[in-house]
């Protein structure tokens, strides 16, 4: 525990859809005085992202829908293209992004490979998210996708060569920050190799 921090206390201020809390509590300054402080927090759980990617058609899977939050903060159609994602509702992270990645692209993946975690937005949100990464293929497709139907998702599925993908972040339409970390760590990391990159 943080010895820097005594006396928190808790109020939840909202238990809608997922969680609003108030914290009020003492924090001791580098000079050693003590001053409260208050700080909301919005738990929604945790979640876990992954990037569906294949080295032989050179392309990644990536989906697009409707996200009010943005909608109402400069984003005018609302519409954005993301990674799959989810949150885990109780499962562990890998069972999670297996269960989503099925759900929303239609592609069942046996194998993933869990990349690192991140908090996304620790100012004020909870959540910490599992990135993973799977390679997926055409006879991996079980289904059409577009989420369950009782969450009202309607996610379109996107197949978009990696370089395009790359190319979006540039251009302002990727704007979704686990998807372009996700697509920032494929190009570190050479999980897709264009033929620009191999000299074809």
């Amino acid at each position: 525990m943080n010895t820097r921090i005594r006396n928190v206390e808790e109020e939840v201020l909202s238990a809608n859809w997922y969680t609003l809390r108030k914290y009020n509590f003492e924090y001791q300054r580098p000079d050693g005085k003590w001053e409260r402080q208050s700080r909301e927090a919005y738990d929604r759980g945790n979640g876990a992202t992954i990037l569906l990617y294949n080295t032989e058609k050179e392309t990644v899977i990536l989906t697009r829908q409707f996200r009010l939050p943005t909608y109402t903060n400069g984003n005018q159609s609302g519409m954005l293209i993301e990674a799959c994602a989810g949150l885990l509702d109780k499962d562990n992270p890998e069972d999670c992004i297996k269960r989503e990645t099925e759900e929303e692209t239609g592609y069942k993946l046996n194998a993933v490979r869990k990349i690192f975690e991140a908090y996304m937005s620790p100012g004020s949100v909870t959540e910490i998210l599992y990135f993973f990464v799977g390679e997926y293929s055409d006879a991996m497709k079980v289904s059409s996708g577009g989420g369950a139907e009782n969450e009202q998702e309607n996610i379109e599925v996107l197949e978009i060569p990696f370089s395009d993908a790359m190319n979006m972040i540039v251009t302002g339409e990727i704007r979704d920050a686990k998807t372009i970390m996700l697509l920032q760590y494929a190009q570190l990391n050479g999980l897709v190799k264009t033929k620009q990159d191999t000299g074809q």
